[in-house]
């Protein structure tokens, strides 16, 4: 009877498993009620009676264990969901949200994207899932403050999502700091003990049998020195192999935090006696701008990641040779501090609709784009079931900044690592930014705003609207209708929204239309959304190549001046004595078929943010060029953009407080 039961419990199982695969996901909303005045970003998250987690992942299809809660309203989703829909279903729509060039205050972009989703999901009946960027705590205590969108266009709940989520930054961090120490270690080992005596210390004999590590086999073969057992080696194959020479001055491996201290930007280490005077010039970058966490968002799966932390290149040897982490003997150790990481995170908007989050890259000094891992995931769970008349759903995910930045390195180097392309683009745009790019006084963030901005000015609105036409023209090089999203604000006028839908027809989109999801949750984004679906439906690009902007076999130097010209509106770039010698290194190493990231100021088209609108004829200073191969792309320096901000004279965490409930209060 026992044994009857269990066959019986298996068939049922089986049964649900089929019918889930091949059914269409259907998301039964949650009601939203908009109050006006609109409330703070906190009280309207506290407002709404989410939806358990395990709730929202059943009405995805998830399956229980494939589901890892982390409290009730967050959760790790394995991904063995892509592996198990993979061949059963079509990918959804894939949509992008990027920018104009945006004031200090943020343009709306994760609140546009956020209030797409609520209404193709909650008020189309159209399957959404809203893809986003895990948010540093840099900003959030800060200046910019949280990133879980804004109003009644939000993920929540928002004070979760803003403050730790499931810890996946922190695991970053320990990984980068690990492989940081890791190389220290290693230079000071090497540099106090003869080789013998460190090679006896680094191949230590257990039982009395010596063994080499995963590592060690990969270093040997790259040596290739053809020797599985460590007795075997001769007293030259014993330097190369152990020590690894690195030069001190070469190293690029920094340590990193979470916390906008510009404090650690330049630090000296190894002060202390027990070093022995090995000290040396370093700093820290803030955890989002690291390659491991670029790493993270650019993998396809956990031995990918593997992969992928192997290259890290960590400095380069005193005969000039790259040595990377799988030298040091760290790419396992990191994978396994990253295996939980790598698995998206589920939380849902105020509507009830579904959000992955997962990874973070900083958007104006790395890539600035969510997981390619979450994008697979959330394409195989909003697609329809291969041969049904399902509906076809929607994946929106966004960019950072504006599209010239966060959009440029989405197609570049996501796109070209996850080898999905966009199906349609959306640029945010708001009249104050307009304004500030036709000439308005600038905006400063705790500062109440110049009259310009809440007094109808149809003049600045048109002047900056060159800014717009920019970003479109750099948006439809890449092949993908473009709709201007217009984020209503309060004080914006008719004649101003028009102005914005005419220039921005003029310069080729196709279509602009006016959203007050802010106010109005999704019910206020539907004319956005069903512009979003018509533009797809009319310009397919589903099957056509994707144009990249350059061909990798292309210099360095032709791919930067390429950026620099075709999005900026440079007329070129002058390379630092600097950048050309580590260019010249890396090109001879092999590096310089690798896509470019250029890290610069979000605040203009060029390297200078004083520049608004659309600045030409400027020439664009690269001071250093990086390497991260293990994410795969070269970054270059532009000016003076730092990789760790710093904090304001009053600063986000001001604010904060945990009240008598336990609840955290003054997030932004």
């Amino acid at each position: 009877m026992t044994v009857a039961m269990l066959v019986d419990n298996v068939l049922k199982a089986s049964e649900r498993k089929l019918v889930s695969d091949n059914k269409q996901i259907s998301i039964e909303p949650l009601p939203l009620t908009c109050l006006d005045p609109v409330p703070s970003d906190i009280a309207i998250s506290r407002a709404q009676t989410p939806k358990y987690v395990k709730d929202v992942a059943a009405e995805l299809g998830i399956h229980d264990q494939e589901l890892e809660l982390y409290g009730h309203y967050k959760s790790k989703v394995s991904l063995d969901v892509y592996d198990r829909l993979k061949d059963k279903r079509e990918n959804a729509n894939y949509v992008l949200v990027a920018g104009i060039t945006p004031t200090p205050l943020g343009e709306g972009k994760s609140t546009t994207t956020m209030g797409l989703v609520q209404a193709l999901g909650a008020h189309l009946n159209i399957p959404a899932i809203a893809n986003v960027r895990q948010p540093s705590m840099g900003p959030t205590f800060g200046v910019k403050g949280g990133a879980a969108g804004g109003g009644y266009a939000q993920v929540i709940p928002m004070d979760e999502f803003n403050m730790h989520l499931t810890g996946d930054i922190h695991a970053i961090a320990a990984a980068n700091n690990l492989l940081a120490a890791a190389v220290d270690a290693r230079m000071f080992h090497e540099d106090t003990q003869k080789d013998s005596a460190f090679y006896r210390r680094l191949v230590p004999a257990k039982k009395g049998k010596r063994t080499f590590t995963k590592s060690m086999l990969k270093r040997l073969q790259k040596l290739n020195i053809n020797k599985t057992n460590p007795d075997d080696l001769t007293e030259e194959e014993i330097h190369r192999f152990a020590k690894v020479n690195l030069d001190p001055n070469s190293i690029s491996i920094k340590r990193v935090v979470d916390v906008n201290d510009r404090f650690l930007r330049q630090i000296t280490i190894g002060e202390a006696p027990t070093e022995k005077g090995f000290i040396r010039k370093s700093g820290f970058d803030i955890t989002v701008a690291s390659e491991v966490m670029a790493i993270l968002a650019l993998s396809k799966d956990l031995k990918d990641l593997r992969e992928r932390a192997s290259k890290i290149v960590v400095g380069f040897s005193r005969t000039g040779d790259p040595v990377t982490a799988e030298d040091v003997g760290c790419a396992g150790a990191i994978t396994a501090l990253l295996k939980d990481a790598i698995k998206p995170n589920l939380m849902q908007t105020l509507e009830g609709t579904p959000v992955f989050v997962h990874a973070g890259p900083f958007a104006n000094i790395s890539i600035g784009a969510s997981s390619v891992i979450a994008d697979k995931i959330a394409l195989k769970l909003a697609g329809k079931p291969k041969n049904s008349d399902g509906v076809k759903g929607f994946v929106v995910t966004e960019a950072g900044f504006d599209f010239t930045m966060g959009g440029e390195r989405f197609f570049n180097i996501k796109c070209r690592a996850s080898g999905l392309r966009p199906d349609a683009v959306v640029l945010v745009a708001t009249v104050r930014a307009l304004k500030l790019h036709g000439g308005a006084p600038d905006v400063k963030p705790g500062q109440a705003l110049p009259e310009d901005y809440t007094t109808e000015n149809i003049e600045l609105v048109r002047k900056g609207c060159a800014n717009l036409a920019k970003q479109i023209a750099n948006a439809k090089s890449y092949g993908s209708p473009v709709v201007v999203a217009i984020n209503q604000f309060a004080t914006d006028t008719d004649a101003e929204i028009q102005a914005i839908k005419e220039e921005a027809i003029k310069a080729g989109a196709h279509d602009a239309i006016p959203s007050n999801h802010w106010a109005k949750g999704g019910a206020g984004s539907v004319d956005l959304a069903q512009g979003v679906v018509r533009a797809i439906e009319e310009k397919p690009v589903a099957g056509e190549p994707l144009p990249f902007l350059y061909d990798l076999e292309s210099s360095v130097e032709e791919k930067l001046t390429t950026i620099a010209q075709k999005m900026y509106g440079a007329a070129g770039i002058e390379l630092s004595p600097l950048a050309k010698e580590q260019v010249t290194k890396y090109e001879a190493q092999g590096f310089g078929k690798l896509p470019i990231c250029i890290a610069k100021t979000q605040y203009s088209l060029s390297h200078d943010p004083k520049l608004k609108g659309v600045p030409t004829g400027f020439t664009v200073p690269v001071r250093e060029v990086r390497i991260s191969a293990g994410a795969g792309y070269l970054y270059a320096l532009a000016a003076e953009i730092m990789t760790i901000p710093g904090l304001p004279t009053h600063a986000g965490f001001m604010n904060v407080e945990v009240n008598e409930d336990g609840e955290i209060e003054g997030l932004f």
